[in-house]
């Protein structure tokens, strides 16, 4: 085994296959059995009576936990370096069961401009029907995060990778506003994966993901993850879903009960429990498969992504080009420093052409996929403002960072001469 450091941790490879499995216990079996099972018999009534008073562990439903979604959990939390992870449907549904511990009626939600169209809606749209106010603020005025964050804030939210402007923000600088309200920092950490960054060893206290994007890898599995760090003083601000006396559970205090981990215990017991909004063993499994190339995979994304950004650096016909590799980019130095190993596999570029050639090019290339998701080992491309960021208003769309004319291109696994004809083609037909 590799040694990621010099604590004696196994390397990214070898936790990405092995973390959280082993053989299976009743049968021998060495890849992890899919459970497809929705409940667990009980020994007794005592042990039941146990379980649904959360005074022991174990399965009881896998709406709650189980035991194939339970191996893909520990294998994230190994990967994003946290002490507990909770698998959910989805991102949006991390993200929207971290909200409902975290957040109340008369709550607000600190959030980067720089940040997905579909957080920037639930923010705005679906929290805000539950009386919780978003505050966006730019991703890199760390003063405006100050301002915005009061006695009310529930969290501050972040990308590692803005999507679609590709800006690093200084998560040191944005942990330390919000801890010094006793305020957790949320990293949305999907564009750069644990293979580049770790935003928990840089100030976050929860990291949420779309397992769908590059951990899983093949654009068949829809998932997400909620990660926490383990540290975070819950008790300090009135988080009253995880410390102290929980109303939906007699004389349970997650903080006190779940000390390695008492925020996933609370999204599990609280959010999944309620929500239901909990990852599926079959997509569990399938997003196990995915993880054991995730490495491999990551390498070749970025050093493709490096290959295509110089090209349309220099290309005529492209007027400008985002990439966090480039020196160009804004936040090149905070990428260079929060990232480990690539600039990741996202690029976002201008025509000369403008809104249309951008759509253009979309409809023209042939090896590249038109559709909405990233991530994929396959080549994709969207152009944002006419689709992804379209429900949002002008104003809204430039401070995300969206352009008329922006396109993003998610860079696949591809051969890169292949990739560079392709995309001459879609810019020759616009």
């Amino acid at each position: 085994m590799t040694n990621d450091d010099e604590s004696g941790e196994p390397g990214l490879s070898t936790r990405s296959v092995h973390a959280g499995a082993s053989a299976d216990e009743a049968t021998g079996a060495r890849a992890t059995p899919l459970y497809q099972t929705t409940s667990y018999e009980f020994p007794d009534a005592d042990r039941a009576a146990e379980l649904y008073a959360l005074n022991a562990e174990d399965h009881i439903y896998s709406r709650i936990s189980n035991p194939t979604v339970e191996v893909l959990e520990e294998r994230l939390a190994s990967l994003e370096g946290g002490t507990g992870a909770v698998a959910t449907a989805s991102g949006m549904a991390a993200l929207d069961a971290a909200t409902l511990v975290l957040a109340e009626q008369g709550d607000n939600v600190v959030c980067s401009t720089d940040t997905y169209g579909g957080t920037t809606a639930y923010l705005s749209h679906t929290a805000s029907r539950r009386g919780i106010e978003a505050r966006f603020v730019d991703t890199l005025d760390y003063d405006a995060y100050a301002e915005a964050v009061d006695e009310d804030t529930a969290y501050v939210h972040v990308e590692t990778v803005g999507n679609p402007s590709l800006v690093t923000p200084d998560f040191e600088r944005v942990a330390a506003v919000a801890h010094d309200a006793s305020v957790p920092l949320v990293v949305d950490n999907t564009f750069a994966t644990p293979a580049l960054c770790r935003p928990l060893e840089h100030g976050a206290d929860v990291v949420w993901e779309s397992t769908t994007k590059w951990l899983h890898g093949s654009g068949t599995t829809v998932g997400g993850v909620l990660v926490e760090d383990g540290t975070f003083d819950w008790g300090a601000n009135g988080y009253d879903e995880v410390a102290g006396d929980n109303a939906a559970y007699h004389d349970t205090d997650f903080v006190r009960d779940f000390g390695d981990a008492p925020f996933a215990a609370a999204v599990r017991y609280r959010s999944l429990r309620s929500l239901g909004d909990q990852q599926s063993p079959f997509d569990a499994w399938q997003t196990l498969q995915g993880l054991e190339s995730f490495p491999l995979r990551m390498e070749r994304h970025c050093g493709n992504a490096a290959v295509v950004a110089e090209y349309l650096a220099d290309h005529d016909d492209v007027a400008w080009v985002a990439y966090p590799g480039l020196d160009s980019h804004e936040t090149h130095d905070n990428a260079s420093e929060y990232l480990s190993g690539g600039y990741g596999g996202m690029i976002a570029f201008g025509l000369e052409g403008g809104y249309e050639a951008g759509k253009a090019f979309c409809e023209n290339v042939e090896l590249a996929s038109f559709l909405a998701n990233i991530g994929d080992a396959k080549t994709l491309v969207i152009h944002p403002a006419s689709t992804t960021h379209g429900q949002l208003s002008p104003e809204e769309q430039r401070q995300a960072g969206v352009t008329t004319d922006l396109i993003r291109l998610s860079v696949g696994i591809e051969d890169p001469a292949d990739l560079l004809a392709d995309i001459e083609r879609g810019i020759e037909a616009t």
